[in-house]
C-alpha cells in the first residue's frame, strides 16, 4: 500500500490524499479545491498530480469546498467510481457544487471579455453539467456502520464534529494476506460545540492522516460566545451607531451564529437592531442542518423543546437579490450582517466591508480560521491598510475576532480525538491540512504523547507502508 499526498501537504487547503493498494486499486480521499495560493492556485487546481480515470474510489469527509470543490473536475477527467459520504454531507455537496460551478462559468466569461485578442479562452474548472453528472455517483454510508465498498475495502465513518455531517473515515484494508487499519480525520471539530455533537472515539489505527489546522492554537476565549457577540452588537449598533459586519462560511458558522443570536433572543438581551444573512448559499445550508436534526447535541435538543426554530429570531431576513445586497450599503442604519466568505476573500461581504471599513462607528468582527494572505488574515494581522476592489482602503473600523467559534479543534481537541489510540501501536502519523510552522509544533506535541512515528509529508509526496 502507498500513500500520496496531492492537497493540503503543509498547507490548509485542497484536500487530497490517493491510497493504492498492491493490486493497484486506488482510494481517494477527498478531492479540495485549493483556495488563497495566490498565484500558484489555478495551476494547483488544473494539475491533480495523479490520473482520475484511474481512481476506483472517491471517499469524501465532508462538504466544505476545501475538501470536495474538485469532484467535477475530477469526474470531467475521467472518473466513474462511486462516492462515498455520510447522507447530510451530499445533501451539503449537491448545494456547494451547484454554486462553485456558477461562479467558475461566470469567473470565466468575466476573464474571456477582457482578455487580449489573440489569447485563448479561459474555461471553467468545470460546468454545472459536471456537477450533475458527479451527484449520480454518490452512495450515502451512516455513521457507525461497516459498508464493504469492495472484498477487499470496508469503510466506515464517525462524527468528526466539525461541520453536518462530517466524518471521520476508517479503512479496513485486506491484501497479501493481512488487514490493515487507516483512519483519515476528515477536519476535527470542537468538543462541546455550540450545535454539534463532540468527535466519536474510533478503533484503533495502524495509519493515521490527521489534520492539524490549529495544532499549536487554543480557542480559548473568557466569556461565551452569546455574551461576546452582545457586547460588540450593544456597543457598535446601539452606542456608536454602527454597522457590525461578520464575514462567515455559509456552512457552520453561519448557523452557530444564528443559534447563538438566538439564545440572546430567548434571554430576552437581542438588542433590537436588524440581522442580515447576507447568502443565498447560507440560507440553502441552513435548511439542510434543519433537516439533519441527527447530528445536533443536548444542548440544542434541549432549546427545541421549546424553541422549534433555534436559527430564527425578531428581526432576522435572509438576503437572496444583489439588488437587496447592494440596498444594504446605501442604508445608513445600525445593523448586524452576516455575510460569506469567512476568510472575506471572495463574496458579497468584500462589499460590505469595502463600505464599513473606514468608519470608526463599524465593527468588523472575524469569527473563524482565515490564511494570513486573505483579507480576513491582513485584517486580524493588523494591517493599518488593506487593498479592495483595485483601491487601497484605510481600516478605520474595529476589528474584533471571537477565536472559539472555529470549527477546527485546538491542539487540546486534536489530541483528545487522538485519546482512543494507543500510540506505540501507530505504525505511521501523517499530518496534513495545516501551515508547515503550525504542523512542526504539534508534530512536537505528539511526540510527547508517545507518538513516534510523525511525518509532515510535502505536496505530492508518496509513502510506501511496504518498506
Amino acid at each position: 500500500m502507498k500513500i500520496a499526498f496531492h492537497g493540503a501537504a503543509r498547507t490548509v487547503t485542497g484536500s487530497k490524499h490517493l491510497v493504492t493498494l498492491n493490486d493497484n486499486t486506488q482510494i481517494l480521499l477527498d478531492c479540495g479545491l485549493f483556495q488563497g495560493m495566490g498565484e500558484a492556485t489555478e495551476n494547483l487546481n488544473s494539475n491533480f498530480g495523479f490520473d482520475p480515470s484511474k481512481v476506483t474510489h472517491l471517499i469524501l469527509s465532508h462538504a466544505h469546498i476545501d475538501h470536495c470543490g474538485l469532484i467535477p473536475r475530477l469526474v470531467a477527467q475521467g472518473f466513474a467510481g462511486h462516492i462515498y459520504s455520510t447522507p447530510a454531507t451530499k445533501d451539503l455537496t449537491r448545494i456547494l457544487l451547484l454554486d462553485s460551478a456558477k461562479i467558475q462559468e461566470q469567473d470565466a466569461e468575466y476573464a474571456n471579455k477582457k482578455r487580449p485578442e489573440g489569447e485563448p479562452e479561459e474555461q471553467p474548472l468545470y460546468t454545472e453539467e459536471d456537477v450533475v453528472k458527479t451527484l449520480t455517483l454518490f452512495k450515502t454510508i451512516d455513521y457507525n456502520t461497516d459498508f464493504a465498498i469492495s472484498p477487499a475495502i470496508t469503510v466506515s465513518f464517525t462524527d468528526a464534529g466539525h461541520i453536518v455531517g462530517s466524518a471521520a473515515v476508517h479503512l479496513t484494508l485486506k491484501e497479501d494476506g493481512k488487514s490493515t487499519r487507516l483512519t483519515f480525520s476528515g477536519d476535527v471539530g470542537r468538543y462541546g460545540d455550540l450545535l454539534l455533537k463532540s468527535p466519536q472515539t474510533f478503533s484503533q489505527a495502524d495509519y493515521i492522516i490527521m489534520e492539524s489546522t490549529y495544532g499549536d492554537s487554543l480557542h480559548k476565549d473568557l466569556e461565551p460566545i452569546e455574551n461576546m457577540l452582545f457586547e460588540i452588537i450593544q456597543q457598535t449598533c446601539m452606542v456608536k451607531k454602527g454597522k457590525v459586519v461578520i464575514p462567515a462560511f455559509s456552512v457552520g458558522r453561519t448557523q452557530e451564529l444564528l443559534y447563538a443570536l438566538n439564545s440572546l433572543e430567548l434571554k430576552h438581551k437581542l438588542p433590537a437592531v436588524n440581522y442580515y444573512v447576507d447568502s443565498p448559499l447560507s440560507m440553502q445550508a441552513t435548511q439542510v442542518l434543519k433537516d439533519h436534526p441527527e447530528v445536533y447535541n443536548n444542548g440544542v435538543k434541549e432549546v427545541m423543546k421549546t424553541d422549534h426554530d433555534p436559527f430564527d429570531f425578531k428581526g432576522l431576513k435572509f438576503i437572496e437579490s444583489v439588488e437587496e445586497s447592494k440596498a444594504l450599503n446605501n442604508d445608513s442604519r445600525p445593523c448586524v450582517i452576516i455575510s460569506a466568505s469567512g476568510m472575506a476573500d471572495g463574496g458579497r461581504v468584500r462589499h460590505h466591508i469595502r463600505n464599513t471599513i473606514g468608519d470608526h462607528k463599524n465593527t468588523i468582527l472575524m469569527v473563524g480560521y482565515c490564511s494570513p494572505g486573505s483579507l480576513g488574515g491582513r485584517l486580524l494581522a493588523g494591517d493599518q491598510s488593506v487593498y479592495l476592489f483595485r483601491e487601497t482602503y484605510q481600516v478605520v473600523a474595529e476589528i474584533q475576532s471571537i477565536k472559539s467559534m472555529s470549527a477546527h479543534g485546538d491542539y487540546e481537541d486534536l489530541l483528545h480525538f487522538l485519546s482512543s489510540q494507543r500510540p506505540e501501536q501507530v505504525k505511521q502519523l501523517f499530518l496534513v491540512h495545516g501551515e508547515y510552522p503550525v504542523q512542526q509544533h504539534f508534530a512536537s506535541r505528539l511526540n510527547d504523547h508517545g507518538f513516534k512515528q510523525v511525518m509532515i509529508p510535502e505536496h505530492h509526496h508518496v509513502f510506501d507502508c511496504n518498506i
